[in-house]
């Protein structure tokens, strides 16, 4: 049976946002970042008890070619990124995903290095790769963000829903699987509704928060007309599908990542056999802490955040768990730094300008 076409109209895609000039820059950011880094270390050293040695000791002892499978899972879901990408672009523009690949590493470098607000470096980039305008990119980047929503939904609600019973806290991770998953219908039906009804969804919305806010209300209808813009690029059921399922396939690559390089610590039997269900905890921990990434600062709250959900959920001792997490950063966030490099070398273009590109 062919596929219904509901061709996109090129001319719904978002227009281009005008340059602003910010006061979040990585110059203005760096200096505070580097006093806070330093009031934690100070706060850390003075006011909790830690062993920096057994520390160093967990670091030494874990299991290299675990580690390297996870740098391997790590690129892979790179690369399906940009498989993706080239997938819901289709529409608009064919190219393919050895283009895409490129521009995916300079994009998360600049967003390990200088922090979440870099993140639309990426479509900026794509643009003037492809030369292309900057709101279809935008465009595409909307919509990815909800596939991984609804994915990430997807895999959290199911393996939490179904965790094995001699789980720690097990009724907990239940409950929130079934919240996810619940959560996850809800987005579902939503996206339809704005698919199919955009404009009217986004003027109830008006209606409903005039009365408490008008530039709150006129804010939130623009975004959901942009998202619902960006939802008419998926031009077909096989295209909204094959987005889905490189989704899901992506994300199950992420977990094994993280699954790998927990179970590198191979000297700690609470971390070497911890489950699925309880790495996907972790991974949801560790998406929920980068939201607002701050550059630099913003690894040692996500080295603490995963310390705390390892300590605090599964008892592993307070050094061992900030081993792993430290560990998990670099392999999950970090590791993409010498490709991102390589990329921008061979693309002609560093690594500031990425971030603080506003125009194609």
């Amino acid at each position: 049976m062919p596929s219904p076409d509901i061709s996109p109209d090129v001319s719904s895609v978002p227009a281009q946002p005008s340059a602003k000039k910010s006061l979040f820059t990585p110059r203005t950011m760096i200096p505070v970042v580097l006093l806070l880094l330093v009031l934690i270390v100070w706060l850390a050293r003075s006011h909790a008890s830690f062993d920096w040695r057994s520390l160093g000791h967990q670091l030494r002892s874990v299991s290299p070619v675990l580690i390297l499978i996870a740098f391997v899972c790590t690129y892979l879901g790179y690369w399906l990124r940009a498989w993706r990408w080239t997938v819901l672009l289709a529409p608009l523009h064919k190219t393919t995903t050895l283009q895409m690949f490129p521009s995916q590493l300079i994009g998360f470098t600049i967003v390990a290095l200088f922090g979440r607000f870099a993140d639309l470096g990426r479509p900026y980039l794509i643009a003037r790769r492809l030369k292309t305008p900057v709101a279809t990119q935008l465009a595409v980047y909307s919509i990815e963000r909800a596939f991984d929503l609804a994915a990430a939904a997807i895999i959290f609600s199911i393996t939490l829903a179904f965790a094995p019973r001699d789980m720690p806290h097990h009724e907990a991770f239940a409950r929130a699987g079934a919240v996810s998953l619940a959560a996850t219908l809800f987005l579902a039906v939503f996206a339809l509704s704005l698919r199919l009804a955009g404009n009217q969804v986004a003027r109830i919305v008006a209606r409903l928060f005039h009365p408490l806010s008008k530039t709150f209300a006129e804010s939130a209808s623009e975004r959901i007309l942009e998202f619902s813009q960006g939802l008419r690029i998926v031009s077909t059921l096989r295209e909204f599908f094959s987005a889905l399922a490189i989704s899901v396939g992506m994300w199950l690559v992420v977990a094994v990542m993280y699954l790998e390089t927990i179970h590198s610590f191979r000297a700690t039997p609470s971390l070497a056999n911890l489950s699925f269900a309880a790495t996907m905890l972790l991974l949801a921990t560790s998406l929920g802490g980068s939201l607002l990434q701050l550059p630099i600062l913003g690894w040692f709250t996500q080295i603490a955040l995963l310390a705390a959900a390892l300590h605090g959920f599964f008892n592993v001792p307070l050094e061992t768990a900030t081993a792993c997490g430290a560990v998990l950063l670099v392999v999950a966030n970090l590791a993409v730094i010498p490709g991102g490099f390589l990329a921008a070398n061979l693309e002609g273009i560093t690594l500031r300008e990425a971030a603080t590109t506003t125009t194609p």
